[in-house]
């Protein structure tokens, strides 16, 4: 649970690296997903959470990229993801 709320808030600090007006959509949509995944069943495939951590971290590097924003803010979610 502390991973995902790590991986959650610096995720929305991403965004605030983003232009003001995209800003509002990817904090909702960064929060629908993570609120739509807080009851991923663990026991039956324990590398559910590593593989959407995965899936979080590649987002984020591809929303970077979109909006032209050093792909570099990204390694703190990086190190999160993969530890």
């Amino acid at each position: 649970m502390k991973k995902a709320l790590s991986v959650y808030g610096e995720v929305l600090r991403l965004v605030r690296k983003l232009p003001k007006d995209s800003r509002p959509y990817y904090s909702k949509f960064a929060r629908e997903n993570f609120v739509n995944y807080r009851e991923v069943d663990t026991v039956t495939d324990p590398n559910i959470l590593d593989e959407l951590f995965n899936r979080a971290y590649n987002h984020a590097i591809w929303v970077l990229k979109k909006y032209s924003v050093d792909q570099s803010a990204a390694e703190k979610l990086k190190r999160i993801c993969s530890n």
